[in-house]
């Protein structure tokens, strides 16, 4: 299973009133593990930042000058995400901006959603957690992630945040295997690989004080999110 988590940074708030996306930021998933496989790139709007937007991410208009334009990378940033699933705070905020922007270099440029998946994880923390602030940074905080860098917003710095909360709000406790059948002869196979290997001596290898040290970190932000944490109980 392959994600992608994703933020931008723009000269403004809406596209309809010309504003650009001035910065892309993309961490990789695989099977929820990082990658390193990310997408970073600036990108010159051919606008001014707005004195609101420029508060926010602190990026200038001169350090945007000699950045590509949005056609010098539309093709590799689309290769990056077709056939993930996208990750993203405020979704439609961030694909609006990004489906105009392919509007401005092709008027019958597919749109974002065609040839991706978008889970919004805005909109999945406001059902887990009604009535409570979720902003990425009371995300942060709820969960235990250390956003202690984001002083002003970057996209990339965001997406790896957003990443990591991403993982700690959908890695609830499960069962090691479903109902399905495909599940049912995983089971059993594991069941015949135990049974084949009883009575030979196996080396244990014990967890080092750094690796218990932290689990008992897991367990603890487990426990601070759900009240309970069934591996202590």
């Amino acid at each position: 299973m392959r994600q992608i988590v994703l933020d931008t940074e723009t000269t403004g708030l809406a596209p309809a009133e010309g504003h650009r996306i001035i910065e892309i930021g993309a961490v990789e998933l695989v099977d929820r593990r990082f990658t390193g496989h990310n997408f970073h790139e600036y990108i010159n709007p051919e606008r001014e930042v707005e004195a609101g937007a420029l508060a926010v991410h602190g990026i200038t208009n001169k350090f945007l000058l000699d950045k590509p334009l949005f056609s010098a990378i539309m093709e590799k940033f689309i290769n990056y995400v077709t056939g993930a699933e996208l990750i993203i705070h405020n979704a439609p905020f961030d694909v609006g901006f990004l489906n105009h922007e392919f509007r401005l270099q092709n008027k019958s440029a597919q749109a974002l959603e065609r040839f991706t998946k978008i889970f919004d994880t805005l909109s999945f923390a406001r059902k887990k957690h009604p009535g409570k602030k979720n902003n990425l940074d009371a995300l942060c905080k709820r969960y235990g992630i250390d956003n202690s860098k984001r002083e002003l917003h970057g996209a990339l710095l965001d997406a790896q945040l957003l990443a990591e909360t991403y993982l700690a709000m959908t890695g609830g406790q499960m069962h090691l295997f479903g109902g399905s059948e495909a599940a049912t002869n995983a089971a059993s196979s594991v069941a015949n690989a135990i049974s084949a290997i009883k009575g030979v001596d196996l080396a244990v290898i014990k967890a080092t004080d750094e690796e218990l040290g932290e689990h008992q970190g897991r367990l603890e932000a487990i426990k601070k999110v759900a009240g309970v944490c069934l591996w202590e109980a």
